[in-house]
């Protein structure tokens, strides 16, 4: 739910059905260039993080020709001695309580606005509105560099 523009004395309407389904979407982004993949998973945690990681680092190909670093909060699910690690992929962990750092939870607004005020009858249509939203931000680099790469962020070589 969010704040919608209505005419001055009319109320306006938004459908919500209270319910408990999560599904949780997940975001790698590469700041300095726009790029980013999202995946969208039944649960969060160690062992599905390490699902992700290992879909991610497929996607762009790392291994020990190609190194990716990732920057990530201490979220449990992210430092669990559990979570696999994929060669070629080195995780960097922010300082605690500073999610403001970290690029990916820039994309959140962004997300959403393709399900905010929005009433679904089931979890798997908000899943297609998210997937859609998602495939059309895949397109729109530029949004995503606007969102994400701070001006302290190093310029890749």
């Amino acid at each position: 739910m969010r704040k919608v523009w209505a005419l001055k004395g009319e109320r306006p309407l938004a459908r919500v059905h209270h319910r408990y389904k999560w599904t949780y979407l997940y975001s790698f982004v590469r700041p300095s260039s726009g790029e980013v993949h999202w995946l969208i998973l039944p649960t969060v945690d160690s062992e599905v993080f390490s699902i992700a990681l290992s879909h991610f680092a497929e996607q762009v190909g790392a291994g020990k020709d190609k190194r990716i670093l990732l920057v990530l909060d201490k979220a449990g699910w992210h430092t669990s001695p559990r979570v696999k690690v994929p060669e070629g992929i080195h995780l960097e962990f922010l300082p605690s309580h500073s999610p403001e750092l970290q690029p990916s939870e820039r994309l959140w607004p962004l997300t959403n606005e393709g399900v905010a005020n929005r009433f679904f009858e089931d979890i798997q249509f908000l899943e297609e509105a998210l997937i859609e939203r998602c495939v059309a931000l895949c397109y729109q680099p530029e949004i995503i560099r606007s969102y994400t790469h701070y001006h302290w962020w190093p310029e890749t070589a």
